[in-house]
């Protein structure tokens, strides 16, 4: 079985941004280290990995399924995550059309609430 670690590293250093790994690796404890090594070899280091869906697109997906499921706090993750993905604020309103429709207004009512925060830290930022 292939060593997925260094891939996954690097693509969720591509993806969230070296600030963000930084900070998260070091909060891991002997508690859950073994997490941040299940989700750095699955998620980042097979399925976002991956070169069968582009980022852009594997991005807009994370965030229906996000915003869906009520995961607000990993949705505002990924959303800050889009400047590195490609996805835009058009492409996000879309995605959050589809999560009204097939999840639920209120999960996208909500979603769309944290996203102009979001847009608005990121602007800010600019």
């Amino acid at each position: 079985m292939p060593d997925r670690r260094p891939a996954g590293e690097a693509t969720r250093r591509a993806v969230l941004g070296d600030a963000h790994v930084s900070k998260s690796q070091g909060t891991a404890t002997e508690f859950d280290s073994g997490f941040v090594d299940l989700i750095t070899e699955g998620a980042w280091g097979t399925v976002w990995a991956s070169d069968a869906i582009p980022k852009r697109e594997r991005s807009m997906i994370t965030l229906a399924l996000l915003a869906g499921l009520g995961n607000f706090e990993e949705f505002a993750l990924h959303l800050r995550a889009t400047v590195n993905t490609g996805a835009s604020k058009a492409d996000i309103r879309e995605v959050l059309h589809h999560v009204a429709i097939y999840a639920g207004v209120p999960r996208a009512n909500h979603a769309f609430k944290v996203a102009r925060e979001i847009y608005a830290e990121l602007e800010g930022e600019a």
